[in-house]
């Protein structure tokens, strides 16, 4: 888009005279109402007045240098692009800024237009830049942290930016993830502007060797799709069985070529599903601050899979285990460090696990979960026998209960810390038959993982020259011993329904919290559209 701005608005950013009074030939005069409407416009906004105080309430956007029209042209273009990044076009009001610059007439009007033009930017700014939410204020399980600038940074920045558009385009994340997510939604949007991928496939199962108008139905959706090449066949055979396994592999699906309900469900998934899907991911890749280089872990909870990333490339990954979709189970959302492992660790039971599910079962029998010892508060082993526990209650119990290392812990043989005060963590399981499942919410709130040696020897390596002797070694002792990481690691424990890889489709996954409905009902609150097919 070229913007051009309003003549009239030209005439008097550039000349700057209103009713025969030029700021040239009057300065004391023009410059005064200038100011004054810029100190009184601002003096509502604590970050907006700090910064024009200290330029001494002079202009940035409105003032006659080719650098200030550079800014406004600049900003107006991308607040007229704004829907680009997912965000609402309505809430910069642009028009009502050109129609602001369009009908300013003197020097107040000027500096009632400069403020305006900063309040909008920063809202662009901010919103671009770290997201238009607080996370945690949309659901209280993601705990995220972001990272948001002072306003009045944002302004200094702009102010002594040499190329304002280069600056206003480098607010976005420069993340390869936000690039490609902003690809996909370009291309969504194309496939629902010719009106989608074509009829939905009514069947309940299909497999190979089947034939009929449903398997073509199928073969067409996934021939729009793009898993499969054009083909005439009517017949599930083997070129339209490898599209259903690239097709589930894609959705986190088990890739068995058989498309049962679940996959069916997920071929039918209308364009506008899946672009909910990418718009909220940016809108939640705006919260996340990550470095795209070094090593850091990614535990994304929708795909139940943790990978450890080297310079923005998966070295290592593995299946997982997540929290159970229950108010007081589910896997929180947050970023940390790790910096150490436990090998051989003690489980100490969380409390509410303990008063919840565990003294229940003990005041029905007093021996039950006998693998678990009371520990006093003095740290003493205490015996059962002669406890009623009758007497006791989730605000009244007086233990902790431990399980000792071992095979059957249910922390399994390692755990892997970043201390944090939701008691997260990733760690081993005995329950190995869980990770064979195609959805993976069963723990309390922690990650289990299916490969924790291979993890652990991973993290190993950089610091041991025989990583997993070094590990099992330590294992042998039957000791619980800690291992500090020589260099501590970010983890980002995430939570994407839409997610790239540096090749291959656009990966999508099921909503198994409800998180994304709930931020895409907030984005549409705040009046983000989705495209509408004009057949």
């Amino acid at each position: 888009m070229n913007f051009v701005l309003p003549r009239p608005f030209l005439t008097i950013c550039l000349l700057i005279s209103c009713a025969g009074l030029s700021i040239f030939a009057q300065p004391a005069l023009a410059v005064t109402a200038f100011k004054q409407a810029v100190a009184e416009s601002a003096s509502r906004d604590g970050d907006i007045a700090e910064f024009y105080r200290e330029t001494n309430f002079g202009p940035v956007w409105t003032e006659q240098t080719e650098t200030g029209m550079m800014r406004r042209k600049a900003l107006i273009q991308a607040l007229a692009a704004a829907d680009d990044h997912a965000l609402p076009a309505a809430r910069y009001d642009t028009d009502d800024l050109v129609a602001q610059m369009a009908a300013a007439k003197s020097p107040r009007d000027l500096g009632l237009v400069e403020v305006a033009l900063t309040k909008a930017y920063l809202s662009y700014a901010r919103d671009v830049s770290t997201g238009m939410f607080v996370p945690s204020q949309l659901d209280e399980g993601i705990v995220r942290k972001v990272d948001r600038k002072d306003r009045a940074d944002l302004m200094r920045e702009l102010a002594s930016a040499q190329d304002p558009k280069l600056h206003i385009k480098s607010l976005p994340p420069r993340s390869p993830e936000y690039t490609r997510l902003m690809k996909e939604k370009l291309r969504l949007e194309a496939v629902i502007e010719r009106g989608g991928w074509g009829a939905v496939v009514s069947a309940k199962k299909l497999e190979f060797g089947d034939r009929g108008a449903s398997v073509v139905a199928m073969r067409n959706r996934l021939i729009a799709l793009g898993f499969m090449q054009r083909s005439s066949t009517a017949e599930f055979d083997a070129d339209l069985q490898k599209a259903v396994q690239a097709f589930q592999l894609a959705h986190g699906l088990e890739a068995d070529g058989v498309a049962g309900q679940g996959t069916l469900e997920e071929i039918n998934r209308a364009p506008e599903d899946r672009l909910k899907s990418v718009m909220v991911a940016m809108e939640r890749e705006r919260w996340l601050s990550r470095a795209n280089e070094g090593r850091e872990i990614l535990v994304n909870l929708t795909d139940f899979t943790a990978k450890i990333f080297d310079d923005g490339k998966v070295t290592f990954r593995t299946r997982s285990v997540i929290g159970k979709n229950r108010k007081d189970q589910r896997s929180p959302e947050f970023s940390d460090i790790m910096d150490h492992m436990v090998i051989n660790p003690t489980w100490n039971v969380p409390r509410s696990i303990a008063t919840k599910e565990y003294l229940p079962q003990m005041q029905q029998n007093p021996n039950a979960v006998g693998h678990l010892r009371l520990i006093d508060a003095r740290g003493r082993v205490v015996s059962r026998e002669g406890l009623d526990f009758s007497q006791y209650n989730v605000r009244n119990f007086p233990f902790d209960m431990k399980q000792a290392p071992g095979s059957r812990n249910a922390l399994g043989l390692v755990k892997f810390m970043f201390p944090n005060k939701h008691n997260i963590y990733l760690h081993d399981t005995p329950q190995k038959s869980l990770f064979a499942r195609e959805t993976r919410a069963f723990s309390h709130g922690c990650i289990r993982l299916r490969d924790p040696f291979d993890f652990a020897y991973a993290l190993l390596a950089r610091q041991e020259s025989n990583p997993k002797e070094f590990f099992q070694t330590t294992l042998k002792t039957g000791r619980e011993t800690h291992v500090n990481l020589e260099q501590n690691i970010p983890i980002h424990i995430i939570y994407r329904t839409a997610y790239t890889e540096a090749k291959g489709p656009v990966q999508y996954r099921r909503d198994v919290y409800g998180r994304d409905a709930t931020i895409w009902k907030a984005m549409t609150n705040e009046g983000v559209v989705l495209p509408s097919y004009q057949g």
